[in-house]
């Protein structure tokens, strides 16, 4: 993903946001419609949101500073 987008997704809420509205929409494909291309559309969109948005992505505060300061403070 670009940088904007990644910076639009920081918040947790948006990125949950957008995984329940594809979930959702994926229920409602198999279970009211079945119609197997939006089906398997939906299943793939699910599978990348959850992908990219909490397995692959990397919060800022995880990285560790250019000095190797962590932000913690030191005892």
């Amino acid at each position: 993903m670009k940088q904007t987008e990644l910076d639009w997704f920081r918040p947790l809420w948006r990125r949950v946001a957008v995984t329940v509205f594809v979930a959702v929409w994926f229920a409602w494909e198999v279970l009211w419609n079945q119609e197997q291309l939006w089906m398997a559309i939906t299943g793939l969109a699910l599978a990348y949101a959850v992908w990219n948005f909490f397995i692959k992505f990397e919060p800022r505060d995880s990285k560790p500073d250019e000095d190797g300061d962590n932000g913690k403070p030191q005892a």
